[in-house]
């Protein structure tokens, strides 16, 4: 039998540093008026502000080592922001000229985060179906390696082998009963939910949804807008990811703008600076807790940072 040849090929290094970063905080949060308890994962620390860090290292490392990419090799995304400056970011570091694909809409934060980075930025008329359509075209003429963060297994593999296993390790107990998140790819509601039922948790996934949608403008990763009338919570049924998860411990939980906005003010009051998707996950998280009891582990997760949100609405009456 011949030896079996290893192509492997190996990271870049020097100023790659995405794979040294430590775990994010777990840290217990109750706000005013809840008499609750939620363990609440810091994402917002991560390098480039966000929870997309995780799923734009695993995607763009897994692609390197199968020989898919290497230095100089063009990277695309379709995204509404968060998941483009995590991908530029990731790219910089290594060699990659990427592309973002982003709705006409997206605020002029995001765009110059990503062109900071090195990146382009290729605004697309129309919604996320007209924005991942053109990404896709364009990486199928150009021979473009293209992300997928709403159908690729490596998204919801990140937070289900490294975003689960840090939490487990830090929760008192080891234990989780309630998972919740907001839903645009799904990844981390389906990530997170895999780990802890796979190490033995009894636990439950709840999804948080914005019932009116306008307070996200096009911001669908975190939090799905547009829903579907035959798959709930999914933004114009983009995503494979929660389209195709069968779980049989999931609920929704609609959430208004008007809470969101209050409950992100109530984590800016408490030192936490995060973006409208985290009060949307802590109402949820906290309507969840109540549901399942004062003694139970609820976690969830603040998404992002409050610097990309400077236009939105959340900002209204606090501008000079």
């Amino acid at each position: 039998m011949k030896p079996r040849v290893q192509n492997n090929l190996p990271l870049p290094e020097g100023s790659r540093y995405l794979h040294q970063i430590a775990s994010t905080p777990l840290v217990p949060v109750t706000l005013e008026d809840a008499n609750v308890k939620i363990w609440c994962k810091l994402e917002f620390l991560n390098p480039s502000g966000s929870t997309k860090d995780r799923i734009a290292r695993h995607i763009i490392e897994k692609a390197w080592r199968a020989g898919k990419i290497t230095r100089g090799s063009t990277v695309v995304e379709a995204s509404s922001g968060s998941t483009s400056i995590a991908f530029a970011l990731a790219c910089s570091q290594m060699g990659l000229r990427f592309i973002a694909f982003i709705p006409e809409s997206a605020t002029s934060e995001r765009e110059l985060i990503i062109r900071a980075y090195g990146g382009i930025v290729k605004r697309v008329p129309g919604n996320m179906t007209e924005v991942l359509r053109a990404a896709k075209e364009a990486s199928e003429v150009e021979g473009w390696f293209l992300g997928q963060q709403f159908s690729n297994e490596d998204n919801t593999e990140a937070h289900r082998l490294f975003t689960g296993s840090e939490i487990l390790s830090r929760i008192p107990g080891g234990c989780v009963d309630g998972i919740v998140s907001g839903v645009g790819t799904g990844g981390t509601l389906r990530g997170l939910y895999e780990a802890f039922s796979s190490a033995g948790c009894d636990v439950s996934a709840h999804a948080a949804i914005p019932c009116e949608g306008k307070l996200f403008g096009a911001n669908v990763e975190c939090c799905s807008l547009r829903f579907s009338s035959n798959v709930p919570g999914v933004a114009n049924g983009i995503s494979d990811i929660y389209a195709q998860w069968n779980c049989p411990h999931l609920t929704e939980w609609e959430i208004s703008d008007d809470e969101c906005l209050e409950l992100t003010r109530q984590l800016w009051a408490k030192g936490f600076p995060v973006g409208p998707s985290s009060g949307l996950n802590m109402a949820a998280a906290i309507r969840v807790a109540e549901t399942l009891g004062k003694n139970c582990a609820v976690v969830t997760v603040f998404p992002d940072r409050m610097e990309r949100y400077f236009s939105h609405t959340v900002f209204d009456g606090l501008r000079p």
